[in-house]
């Protein structure tokens, strides 16, 4: 066996139960393994119309085939269950180190069932692994926790936790790892501290075996080679990191300002990589085997040196909240790892608030004893409910849910920016055709990265389309989306795809794992990935008529800038993107398609 561990590890929390099970090869076959492995395996265990915060619902963390070998990026690990945010498939992924050092311990995904008595911490050492009181934990901050466990295992040890927002059951909070590291997305922080489940801390000595030792040095060597050649991952992201979008995506016009009342912003560059280098920046902070490290290490104006922002938080507590103070938004995004909290989510909870305010539904009177304002522009306010949010303190109780549900409880739902109750990342979809359509057809909701067509649109890779035509754009999409669910499945990181393709893919996963993948099988199975994430909404309730964006972006054209005047045209996308993936005009996979993909 290459490139996965073969090993289970199954631990019941209501029992206390640790059990070791045999990796079910012929299904890591079919879906490969991290996202839709995990996803396969869910599905098979789990009723889809579980209650994402019950005992019932179960928590997966899951490496890939190519997680913890050397291959360049293979850090990455998923954490796959019923997102509390959405009701859909939740699945976050994360860079950083835990993933490489659970495959070192022997094992590609833990399963967690049911929910603790009280608080507990799971220490995994290779075949030792006992579920520990974290009852001292409980309560601290991510850094807090994960020092203490660190001072306790080793500084080669390796932590997995929440903070307080996942013990409070925040809809948007964050697993956290490698302190500054989050598996972000769809509140599967909340589902963690549903289980009682602080932590886990693991510290592995088993080294990665291949089915070619010599075909894989070479097979890395060459795309090491490309990733550096690349002018994305060779230059933009290692001088600049994620931030290197700010001015690119605002030259475009398509930089959300104000809860996406407008595109474009005179003062982006406050906000900047090119601003954040000059200005704050320490050094980089690469993830395991990443030649690329786009990740930053910053100053904050007291003089702590933390974990930087990334391009989408930026612009969450930035433009979107009409701030451009990047020294507020770097301990802004501090706070949000400390607490553990979504940094899109989080900073476009507070914009929408913000528009709410403006617009008069929330009342000062609401948020008096607090002592922040909604307005925006306002640099104290995102830091003071970032923390009230966090900690679920006063009006950051209601933030703590998410935009959607803010919205909603004011009786104006579209005013949040979201997609099946998800926020919407940093890019105005109304300028990139194609990233809208990924927007509304996203299994996880709204999101970036399942199809990130921002990479052809605007950044021509890997060739330069035609951002404002619809021609082409479902195929497009369609493809990006699979390659982008195989990439997750590998365990490696997707700013990769920038530089590789397909085929170096297949060539990775060939010489390590000794399969015999081409490019038509290995994105058939994503695309089989795809389509179960799409059976297990469905079955969970969600309408496929919730493939939408809202209403001011499919109504209200872009009022300034260079994408003036355009709308989405999301209407004249579905009916063919549904077509391309073998889905009837309902939006539902047909019997044909689930069995040519052997569903």
């Amino acid at each position: 066996m290459f490139g996965y561990a073969g090993k289970v590890l199954r631990i019941n929390l209501t029992e206390k139960q640790i059990k070791l099970e045999d990796l079910d090869m012929n299904l890591a076959r079919k879906y490969l393994g991290g996202r839709g492995l995990a996803t396969k395996i869910f599905m098979d265990e789990v009723d889809p119309n579980v209650e994402p915060l019950s005992p019932e619902n179960k928590l997966i963390v899951a490496s890939g085939p190519l997680t913890g070998t050397t291959v360049p990026t293979g850090g990455r690990y998923m954490v796959i269950t019923k997102a509390p945010l959405t009701g859909t498939i939740g699945c976050s992924n994360s860079g950083g180190y835990f993933g490489a050092e659970l495959k070192s311990a022997g094992y590609d995904m833990i399963i967690f069932e049911g929910k603790a008595d009280s608080p507990v911490y799971i220490s995994i050492e290779d075949d030792k692994v006992e579920i520990k009181d974290a009852s001292h934990l409980w309560g601290k901050l991510v850094s807090e926790a994960t020092d203490e466990l660190m001072n306790k295992y080793g500084q080669k040890a390796r932590v997995l936790c929440i903070g307080p927002a996942g013990e409070r059951l925040s809809k948007i909070a964050a697993i956290m790892n490698d302190y500054d590291r989050a598996a972000g997305r769809s509140g599967v922080g909340a589902v963690m501290g549903s289980k009682n489940l602080k932590a886990v801390v693991v510290k592995g000595s088993k080294k990665a075996k291949y089915a070619d030792e010599e075909e894989t040095k070479k097979v890395v060597s060459d795309k090491i080679k490309k990733i550096r050649e690349n002018g994305i991952t060779g230059e933009g992201l290692p001088t600049y990191g994620t931030a290197v979008l700010v001015n690119i995506i605002n030259e475009h016009g398509i930089l959300p300002v104000k809860n996406f009342q407008k595109a474009y912003s005179e003062d982006a560059d406050k906000i900047s990589g090119e601003t954040m280098t000059r200005d704050i920046l320490v050094r980089r902070n690469p993830c395991y085997r990443c030649p690329i490290a786009c990740g930053r290490w910053v100053k904050l104006k007291d003089g702590r040196e933390v974990g930087g922002p990334e391009y989408e938080t930026l612009w969450a507590f930035g433009a979107d909240c009409g701030i451009y103070d990047i020294d507020a938004i770097a301990e802004a995004n501090f706070w949000c790892n400390e607490y553990g909290l979504d940094t899109i989510s989080a900073g476009t909870t507070i914009a929408a608030a913000m528009e709410l305010y403006e617009k008069g539904y929330v009342k000062d009177e609401e948020i008096e004893e607090d002592g922040y304002s909604f307005k925006f522009g306002d640099v104290e306010a995102i830091i003071g409910w970032t923390k009230k949010m966090g900690a679920r303190e006063g009006f950051g109780d209601k933030l703590a849910e998410g935009s959607y549900r803010l919205c909603e409880s004011y009786g104006v739902p579209e005013l949040s920016m979201s997609v099946k109750k998800q926020e919407l990342p940093a890019y105005d979809p109304r300028g990139v055709q194609g990233h809208g359509l990924e927007y509304a057809t996203s299994n996880r909701g709204g999101c970036h990265v399942r199809g990130y067509m921002i990479s052809p649109e605007i950044l021509g890779s890997p060739e330069k389309l035609d951002r404002f035509t619809l021609e082409g754009k479902a195929e497009w999409v369609k493809v990006f989306q699979d390659l982008t669910a195989v990439i997750d499945s590998l365990g490696v990181c997707l700013f990769t795809s920038f530089a590789l393709g397909a085929q170096d893919y297949v060539e990775l996963m060939n010489a390590v794992s000794g399969t015999d993948y081409n490019v038509d099988t290995l994105l058939e199975a994503g695309s089989r990935i795809y389509t179960l994430e799409r059976l297990f909404n469905i079955k969970a309730g969600i309408d496929p008529k919730e493939d939408k964006l809202p209403d001011r972006l499919l109504e209200e054209p872009i009022p300034e800038g260079p994408s003036k005047g355009h709308v989405h045209r999301l209407s004249e996308l579905l009916p063919k993107y549904y077509e391309i993936r073998g889905w009837g005009r309902d939006g539902i996979p047909t019997e044909e398609t689930l069995q040519k993909l052997s569903v």
